[in-house]
């Protein structure tokens, strides 16, 4: 119709609420109960993000979706890498 307002696709948020949920529940781990199982949850968590920006749309992604998929994908498995590398090396 005439003078109707195009609004843009809706955007869903399930992978990124998913994925902060496994984080916080990795911080919890950290901090209550045994520093590096915590490490590596919330390790899980950001490679959890990478998989699902590999996996879903652009649309679908929702908020993971920051730059191109590959550059997402590939920083946010790199970055989980990292995360479970140092914590599994740093000593206690």
């Amino acid at each position: 119709m005439a003078g109707e307002v195009q609004r843009p696709p809706r955007q869903s948020q399930w992978p990124l609420a998913l994925t902060i949920l496994v984080g916080l529940g990795g911080l919890v781990v950290l901090w209550f109960y045994n520093w590096r199982n915590g490490v590596l949850i919330f390790a899980g968590s950001v490679a959890l993000a990478g998989l699902l920006r590999a996996a879903l749309t652009d649309t679908t992604a929702g908020l993971l979706h920051v730059r191109g998929r590959m550059f997402d994908t590939t920083f946010l498995l790199l970055t989980a890498a990292a995360i479970a590398i140092l914590g599994l090396i740093v000593p206690n």
